[in-house]
């Protein structure tokens, strides 16, 4: 998980539960927010980082949105490529 304004990831291990899971996929790659809780109830979130393992199961539901498209273009302001979303033609 890389969590707000940190440049490098921090591995969470033990276990946790996903408690939410929300964001973007386009063909330029995903973007998702993460929230977890551990066995004491602490909660951590932040983004979701390459390398993610789930231990038993993580029930997801995808939406598409044909009528659509998504990518991720950069921003001058920001300095990030941002998602754009567009209808289709």
């Amino acid at each position: 998980m890389r969590f707000a304004g940190a440049t490098q990831s921090t591995e969470l291990c033990g276990d946790i539960e996903i408690l939410t899971l929300a964001g973007s996929l386009s063909p330029d790659g995903a973007h998702l927010h993460i929230s977890v809780a551990d066995a004491q109830g602490r909660v951590s979130g932040g983004h979701v980082a390459r390398g993610c393992i789930v231990r038993t199961t993580a029930e997801l539901l995808l939406a598409l949105l044909p009528e659509h498209r998504f990518s991720r273009e950069p921003d001058a302001v920001s300095g990030f490529s941002e998602l754009v979303v567009r209808a289709r033609s």
